[in-house]
């Protein structure tokens, strides 16, 4: 067992799917953990192999009790870690997808009001907020407030109105039944509201190059706090010369050697204060106008990077030790029916009441066309829903 780990362990591969899976749920929760890849560690494989009777088993997963979980589904594992994943009742009078600033403002202001609210959620209440590691330009923290704390304090409020919250549980689907509006989970359980709003927000893009797909959950990640102690003493890449990047890339100095950031366009589009913030290091380089090309992959990890200067043509070979990538969002609205309109990049388009195309289903947040992909945004589109959503079920009801 590692010395300096106190909570929980995960033994594994890198090659290893089930491993990658169970460390995206552990991340997806913000869930701390210990990585221990057992093909580094002699130690760790003899005592899975001790464990498991002699046979050597991944993930293997060791709990601050003492406990195992052996190749664990995400359902055990969030049995495990007292999750709550299954709702008190069936019918509701509104049901929000979605627990980000959105969709946690319009659970607030939902059940301010005395209307029964359930909010389900995939990953952990928060959503990209909770992995920002400091936010600066939301109203009334004037010295800034972590993503986690915002989130934090967002769940609270809510659960303290009485809005019932699920997490590490997918919707699979929406649907009309009549005069209700239904929403069927990924363990088979369907729900039904007067009203339903959609408040998914939105995911990191993935890099679309050689290599990328065989990295991801190995070298590559999209949540500097979630994996970026695994590189103490390391160098890192991040891709994005965004807000995101750069704030994600001062966060990754805490643990990284070095950190550089490349961006594909000319000019970084971070703000002003960002910038000046990453020049003042030493510790940091940031690169424009080079593309990246190809992972290289040897033993299903991370050999290297090839990147061309746009502006010359000459190819680099880089040598990070992981990779973050930021470059844009794309919109979680897979699960949606075709009837719910959407434009061509998958955004949902909405009225100026923030109603989708079909009755009683409302949009809010980063998911929706014309969102601004701020929190502060999101917070008060959650709120304008909330109104909105209660005006509707006022006339329904006449």
């Amino acid at each position: 067992m590692p010395q300096d780990c106190t909570g929980i362990i995960v033994y594994g591969t890198t090659w290893c799917p089930d491993c990658k899976r169970a460390k995206q749920f552990l991340g997806e929760q913000r869930v701390q953990y210990c990585w221990v890849d057992i093909e580094q560690d002699s130690e760790a494989m003899a005592y899975v192999e001790q464990v498991n009777q002699g046979k050597r088993i991944v993930p293997t997963i060791v709990f601050p009790d003492g406990s195992l979980l052996v190749e664990p589904s995400n359902a055990q594992l969030a049995e495990k870690l007292g999750l709550v994943t299954r709702a008190q009742r069936t019918f509701y009078d509104v049901i929000i997808v979605g627990a980000g600033p959105a969709g946690l403002t319009a659970a607030i202001y939902l059940a301010r009001e005395g209307l029964d609210t359930l909010v389900v959620e995939r990953s952990a209440p928060g959503g990209q907020v909770a992995i920002t590691q400091n936010i600066e330009n939301f109203p009334g923290f004037d010295e800034g407030i972590s993503g986690a704390e915002l989130a934090r304090r967002l769940t609270n409020q809510a659960r303290r109105f009485g809005v019932e919250i699920l997490q590490a549980q997918a919707v699979t689907t929406v649907r009309t039944n009549g005069q209700y509006r239904e929403v069927v989970t990924a363990d088979g359980s369907c729900y039904a509201a007067r009203a339903l709003l959609i408040a998914t927000g939105a995911r990191y893009r993935r890099l679309e190059v050689p290599g990328a797909d065989e990295l991801v959950g190995v070298n590559i990640h999209f949540c500097a706090t979630c994996d970026g102690a695994f590189y103490k003493g390391k160098e890192v890449l991040v891709i994005g010369g965004g807000n995101s990047g750069f704030q994600e890339a001062l966060f990754l100095t805490r643990f990284a050697r070095k950190v550089t950031i490349v961006e594909f366009l000319p000019e970084v589009k971070a703000s002003t204060i960002l910038q000046r913030k990453v020049a003042e290091r030493d510790d940091m380089a940031v690169f424009t106008n080079h593309a990246v090309e190809e992972f290289l992959v040897a033993d299903g990890k991370l050999a290297g990077v090839r990147v061309r200067d746009r502006a010359t043509g000459e190819v680099k070979l880089w040598h990070p030790d992981g990779v973050f990538v930021f470059i844009g969002l794309s919109p979680n609205s897979d699960f949606l029916p075709a009837e719910i309109e959407r434009n061509r990049f998958g955004f949902i388009m909405t009225d100026s009441t923030l109603q989708t195309s079909v009755k009683g289903i409302f949009a809010a947040g980063d998911v929706r066309a014309g969102a601004t992909a701020q929190a502060a945004a999101a917070a008060g589109e959650g709120a304008t829903a909330a109104l909105m959503i209660r005006q509707y079920l006022e006339h329904a009801a006449n």
